[in-house]
């Protein structure tokens, strides 16, 4: 029963590609494990999970590491994307694009040039 509750967290688990997963149903409680690979895709699941249940549901725990810590996240710039969107996506303001110019620096010369396709990392604040 409560496994069907939290089936679109699980769904989401897979579209991640968490690895490790294991799921276990125990005394009317969900038990998941796994492991994310970046901390934006723990706090996707996280913020799944609290749609869901609640800030503090007490139907599920989940134990969710990450791969690694050393980005937020990486991004693969599409089509109409600038720096400000991408930004106002992953930290929801738009005037941080300068913190992901500067870890791209490898990648980019100039922050208003930025081209589909292209991987950005997207760094911790």
């Amino acid at each position: 029963m409560v496994k069907a509750k939290y089936q679109d967290v699980l769904d989401l688990g897979e579209k991640l590609n968490i690895q490790n997963g294991k799921v276990e149903e125990e005394n009317g409680k969900l038990k998941v494990w796994g492991t994310a690979s970046t901390q934006y895709e723990k706090n996707l699941l996280w913020d799944e999970i609290k749609r869901i249940g609640g800030e503090n549901p007490s139907d599920i725990m989940a134990d969710i590491k990450v791969a690694d810590e050393s980005v937020y996240a990486r991004h693969t710039v599409k089509s109409g994307e600038t720096l400000g969107k991408i930004a106002k996506h992953y930290y929801g303001d738009p005037s941080k694009y300068q913190k992901i110019f500067q870890a791209n620096t490898d990648k980019l010369k100039n922050p208003d040039l930025i081209y589909p396709d292209q991987e950005l990392v997207i760094p911790n604040l």
